[in-house]
């Protein structure tokens, strides 16, 4: 499954193409920032000294026409369908990094902020889900998947 924005459906073709398995796009998993023109990644952003990337380090985000609110509940709708669709089976979802924050922070019970970190570009996160409705997370941010690949493993430093 994946997000329709392009660098997620980017990211999930090779997982699409190993496992011989259809990319399935889902419109909720899309970014906060799913209508904006164009996206200037976080990096260079930061590099630039530009002041949006001061006002996401702030936690401050302009989520267009949905609040954080909607946002979250968007996300964790969409994502837990999948949950009962496919249960006791493994899910991937190619999204980014504000779904994973809205989401983990659901788990977490944490309230709706904007996010609490920032993951790694095509990191892993894992959670699992019970039957009974628990979920846990297991693996947060990993990039041993792309070691030896020159692609950047470190995590976005905040200012």
């Amino acid at each position: 499954y994946t997000s329709p924005m392009r660098r997620a459906v980017q990211t999930a073709e090779p997982l699409s193409v190993a496992k011989g398995l259809p990319i399935t796009v889902i419109d909720e998993v899309a970014e906060w920032d799913r209508n904006a023109s164009e996206y200037i990644p976080l990096e260079e952003l930061k590099a630039a000294g530009d002041p949006r990337w001061r006002t996401m380090a702030a936690g401050e985000f302009d989520f267009g026409e949905e609040s954080p609110e909607q946002f979250r509940g968007r996300v964790v709708t969409a994502l837990e369908a999948l949950v009962e669709a496919h249960a006791g089976q493994r899910v991937a979802v190619t999204c980014h990094g504000g779904v994973v924050n809205a989401y983990l922070a659901h788990v977490l019970g944490l309230p709706v902020s904007p996010g609490f970190f920032f993951p790694n570009y095509t990191s892993i996160h894992r959670v699992a889900a019970s039957r009974g409705g628990h979920r846990s997370i297991v693996t947060v941010n990993e990039t041993a998947h792309l070691r030896g690949t020159g692609l950047p493993m470190g995590v976005v430093q905040q200012p």
